[in-house]
């Protein structure tokens, strides 16, 4: 019984450690960002304190990074996403967008969207959107601007140095915190320290690749600007608006006019009858069943006609006829 006590408690204090050591991995993990922006930060505050002495940077002493004199502190590469907008209009429009589609494959680059749509006064309007890479970037928006007459232009540059520090540091961190939880699988032999150690591996190992995602996408948007292309064909001029409405109507006009006007009438007449149909119906089932309500209900007898009455004559009394006759 002492041995069973023993390994019990041997077991508890080995699940506790394993705890232990899980929750110190985690802090490590939350608190590496804090550390990352340390060292990315770290670069630039040497460089600028280089240039603040006499001499400048070239002239000042070397640098002891690391606790190692005569080493430079790594040069941290600018990382930038750039964005650009142009509207061009010309009376060419279909090869200003061959050469910038041509401009962008030359670069190194590729068509991302294109869309075409005619505004109502007649004119087309296509957007292209162009990505090319950074260091291209510059040169690929001057050959497009040549293109035709500038309506606008916009360039935009956003810094985003820190925030790629960043996440390459977290990912760092959670690779090397994710390989130590393997390493605890490897050598656990408890089933329920199995079971939590899985958990905490998928944990982290979910939280790895949402970084990875992210830095992927970052890498992305740095390494390749994106440039959108308007291009519009320049609106009529004021005279010729004036000689197409001056001129008189031909005979392929006043055809399609006739028919214009004849489609609209019949569609009118179709919505009327569609429109009086439903109560057409409804009066012809009405009319329906009176009719098979008089056929089936009984007729009433019709009256006969009245009786001539005869006036009732009274007959002469007899006496009396005697008596004339005798005289």
């Amino acid at each position: 019984m002492h041995a069973f006590h023993r390994r019990r408690s041997a077991a508890g204090l080995a699940t506790l450690a394993l705890a232990g050591v899980i929750a110190l991995t985690g802090c490590a993990a939350d608190a590496s960002p804090q550390a990352g922006d340390k060292a990315a930060a770290a670069p630039r505050e040497a460089a600028a304190e280089g240039a603040a002495q006499p001499g400048g940077g070239a002239a000042a002493a070397p640098s002891t990074a690391n606790g190692k004199p005569g080493q430079q502190p790594a040069a941290v590469r600018p990382n930038v996403i750039r964005t650009g907008r142009l509207g061009i209009e010309t009376t060419r429009p279909q090869e200003v967008l061959a050469t910038a589609r041509t401009a962008a494959e030359g670069a190194g680059g590729y068509v991302g969207n294109e869309s075409t749509e005619r505004g109502a006064d007649g004119r087309m309007t296509s957007t292209l959107t162009l990505r090319v890479p950074g260091d291209r970037f510059d040169a690929v928006i001057g050959a497009l601007e040549g293109g035709g007459k500038l309506l606008n232009r916009k360039v935009e540059a956003q810094d985003v140095t820190e925030k790629v520090a960043d996440v390459d540091s977290r990912v760092k961190s959670q690779q090397a915190s994710v390989a130590r939880v393997r390493e605890m699988m490897e050598k656990a032999s408890g089933l329920s320290d199995v079971v939590m150690l899985e958990s905490e591996l998928s944990r982290r190992q979910a939280d790895l690749e949402s970084l990875l995602a992210q830095q992927n996408a970052l890498r992305d948007q740095t390494s390749m600007g994106t440039i959108t292309l308007s291009v519009s064909e320049p609106a009529p001029k004021p005279e010729e608006k004036k000689a197409k409405e001056k001129e008189p109507p031909a005979f392929g006009d006043a055809l399609s006019g006739g028919w214009s006007v004849f489609s609209t009438l019949v569609r009118y007449v179709v919505l009327a009858l569609a429109a009086v149909l439903p109560f057409a119906l409804a009066a012809v089932l009405v009319v329906l069943g009176f009719k098979g309500y008089r056929r089936l209900r009984p007729a009433k007898p019709k009256p006969g006609p009245e009786p001539v009455r005869v006036p009732h004559q009274a007959p002469a009394p007899t006496g009396a006829g005697v008596e004339d006759g005798e005289g």
